[in-house]
């Protein structure tokens, strides 16, 4: 891969010797230029900071502590996973802390992925190709292990940890679009070493997308369209690169807030920034 995506270089999101970051032209620095506050890249600096202190505050919100209780509450009186399973309090907290929130309403199909076996190519998890749900059935291993697979109070807790660190992400879009989705794949972007994985994941697909400003219409074609698109433009080997992946989580906040910008209002975006900030490496 190059080192250009769409056309934007992306040295310049980097702090190279003898060069202006982006980073620091979007916050003010180095270029003597000021950007008003809220821009997304300050935001998730300031989120990321923030992160301990105000994903605590978020578990003791009313509404979260009260979707916790449920949680834990459905799963000590079910009677067995399927039970469990069918609770609609027990799937929101387990789809949200693991990312899968646009499941919640398909509540039946979600059950029968979820008790299928994931090792499995035939089986219905594995057929339905969404990498974060496969992930899911094979860390629980529902098929197998059963209730218990809830039961153990460190795996509520971490559950109950992981919905909190969720809806806090959700609520930073309020004011900053994409930010949640920002933060997640910063997390886990090693954990895509295929375009499939990519393709199949909501964050890997929003935030690569995005960054790459390959269309949404792309979910229209066929797999190995899909798979070409991702790989004619990125090299997947550098998600183990955390600059890189700093990088690109900066282009996809970048990308979204000039989409809502053009979409919603006028003037400079910030993705004219990044045009002009090119002029300035040496």
């Amino acid at each position: 891969m190059s080192g250009s995506i769409s056309g934007i270089d992306y040295s310049v999101l980097f702090n190279t010797a003898g060069s202006t970051s982006l980073v620091s032209i979007a916050n003010g620095y180095g270029s003597g230029s000021t950007v008003a506050s809220g821009d997304p890249l300050s935001a998730l600096k300031l989120a990321e900071a923030n992160q301990t202190k105000d994903i605590a505050t978020e578990a003791k919100d009313p509404l979260v502590s009260r979707d916790i209780a449920s949680f834990k509450k459905a799963v000590g009186q079910a009677k067995d996973i399927k039970t469990a399973l069918s609770n609609p309090a027990v799937l929101t907290v387990l789809l949200t802390a693991n990312g899968l929130s646009s499941l919640i309403g398909q509540q039946a199909l979600v059950r029968k992925a979820l008790l299928s076996d994931p090792t499995s190519s035939t089986s219905l998890v594995s057929k339905l190709g969404n990498t974060a749900l496969k992930s899911l059935a094979t860390t629980f291993r529902f098929d197998t292990k059963g209730l218990a697979a809830l039961q153990d109070p460190k795996v509520q807790a971490t559950l109950s940890s992981g919905y909190a660190e969720v809806k806090w992400r959700q609520s930073l879009d309020k004011t900053t679009p994409g930010l949640s989705y920002a933060l997640d794949f910063r997390a886990r972007a090693a954990s895509f070493k295929t375009a499939d994985s990519i393709l199949g994941d909501p964050t890997g697909w929003e935030v690569v997308l995005t960054a790459l400003g390959i269309p949404q219409q792309l979910a229209f074609q066929g797999l190995p369209a899909q798979e070409k698109a991702i790989t004619s433009q990125l090299d997947l080997t550098k998600l183990q690169n955390p600059h890189f992946v700093d990088g690109l989580t900066q282009q996809y906040l970048l990308n979204k807030q000039a989409a809502v910008q053009a979409a919603g209002s006028t003037g400079p975006t910030l993705t004219s920034l990044s045009v002009q900030s090119m002029g300035l490496i040496v």
